[in-house]
This record gives structure tokens, sequence and C-alpha cells, in this order.
């Protein structure tokens, strides 16, 4: 059973930066969201590393995630962390996408 590291650290990330949306700016909200797609995003590299055809879950919150910060980058026009994310969460479709072709 191979461990989806990339899949763990990327959830990692998106619950520090709800962590780090809440220490700064105060928004319960930014706190609410990476704790709940962090933790799917969580289960979804669980779910990839005991079957790696296994993408939905994964797939479903990267790119629920793209799509709402595309949003807000479109609107902020801010790299950070709206546009940011976005790509990294583009990225994450794709290697999602493409994996169980490979």
């Amino acid at each position: 059973m191979a461990i989806d590291w990339l899949g763990f650290g990327y959830a990692g990330a998106i619950i520090m930066g709800g962590l780090m949306g809440y220490k700064r700016k105060g928004s319960v909200m930014s706190l609410i969201a990476g704790l709940l797609f962090g933790s799917v995003s969580a289960y979804g590299a669980y779910k990839v590393s005991s079957e790696p055809s296994d993408v939905a879950v994964s797939l479903l919150a990267s790119g629920a995630l793209a799509v709402v910060m595309g949003i807000r980058f479109k609107n902020s026009k801010k790299l950070m962390p709206a546009g940011f994310m976005a790509g990294m969460r583009i990225c994450s479709s794709v290697k999602l996408a493409i994996l169980p072709l490979v």
C-alpha cells in the first residue's frame, strides 16, 4: 500500500490555511471551510492510499475548492491566498484525473 503523501500534504495545507485565516482575520468561515475541506481531502488521500484508482472523493474536494478559490481570485485579483490556492487545486485535480490512467 503506497501512501499518498502529496494528498495528505495538500490536506494539511488546506487545514493550515483555514487556521491562518481565523488567526489573522478572525474569519470563522475560513476556519470551518479549512477544517471541512481539509478533512474531506485527508479522507480522499486515505482512500487513494488504500486503492490508487479510488480518486472520487479527492477529485470532488479538489475540484470544488478550485472553483471557489478561482472565483475569489477573479473577484479580488490577489495572488495570495486565492490565486495560489486555486492554482494548487487545479494541479491537484489534474494529478488525480491522470492518476487512474497511469
